[in-house]
């Protein structure tokens, strides 16, 4: 298991291969876009990242997760990326970017 500095550091290599979006928060680090936070890095160091609810019931099944939680809180809309698929840069990167069209298609807050 990664230490949280660690996580950070993974965190910004792959928002920084994302050249439509960048890295916010200094004490919760996020992404977001048209007014929507679309992925969120929690104290343990976990990734959480967002996708339509349909998107969301693929994925729990394909990567074998489940909801993401931050704070205590469940956060609706964001799936748990698994440890070992953290190591699988392109792929965590794909779902960044599916992520971050998926909040552009939504009415701008």
């Amino acid at each position: 298991m990664s230490t949280y500095q660690e996580s950070l550091a993974r965190y910004d290599e792959l928002v920084a291969k994302c050249p439509r979006f960048d890295r916010k928060g200094k004490s919760m680090p996020f992404t977001s876009a048209n007014g929507y936070m679309f992925s969120l890095l929690n104290k343990a160091g976990e990734l959480g990242i967002r996708f339509s609810k349909e998107v969301q019931a693929e994925y729990f099944n394909k990567f074998n997760t489940s909801f993401f939680k931050s704070y205590g809180a469940t956060m609706q809309g964001y799936i748990l990326i698994p440890e070992d698929l953290l190591e699988d840069t392109e792929t965590v990167v794909n779902l960044l970017n599916q992520s971050y069209e998926y909040v552009m298609s939504l009415e701008p807050k």
